[in-house]
């Protein structure tokens, strides 16, 4: 439970279980464990009882650069909840794979990496380079599911 430690030591609470927004149904699993890999799915920033807590919109025309970067922290956060659930213990990661980033961007927009950044700083920050340090990816889009700003999927592996 080292990490939850260091989540709670930095101030942070992982949301619960995501909830679809009315009208909106998840047919598909947030994470998926086989052997020692964990895949999972896009997530995107959450409120404490697991709904969406935005920013929604085209960054930078509808929000700002910073506020993507902070939702794409919130967004490990949303993760980090989601592998707790479906490992039990966050000190069984071993390893940050991959890491997935788009961003909800306006046509032209190339920060797309500053954004993403928020998710693989807070990750870093948690798990050390030795088991934080990861592959990754950052890409805009014209849009993304239910207007968010960012959505961040990511491939994890597990002792045990």
């Amino acid at each position: 439970m080292q990490i939850e430690r260091r989540l709670e030591e930095l101030g942070f609470t992982l949301p619960s279980e995501a909830q679809p927004p009315e009208g909106f149904e998840f047919s598909f699993e947030w994470v998926r464990v086989r052997g020692n890999r964990v895949y999972v799915s896009g997530h995107s920033p959450q409120l404490p009882d697991g709904s969406l807590a935005g920013p929604f919109g085209a960054v930078p025309s509808e929000i700002s650069l910073d506020a993507a970067t902070d939702a794409a922290r919130d967004t490990a956060l949303a993760v980090l909840g989601s592998v707790s659930r479906a490992i039990g213990d966050l000190d069984r990661i071993s390893a940050w794979l991959t890491v997935t980033g788009s961003v909800n961007a306006d046509h032209g927009f190339t920060q797309t990496t500053t954004a993403i950044n928020g998710f693989s700083d807070l990750i870093l920050q948690v798990f050390g380079p030795e088991i934080g340090a990861h592959a990754r990816t950052a890409l805009g889009a014209a849009a993304l599911p239910m207007n968010n700003s960012v959505v961040v999927s990511a491939e994890i592996e597990i002792d045990g």
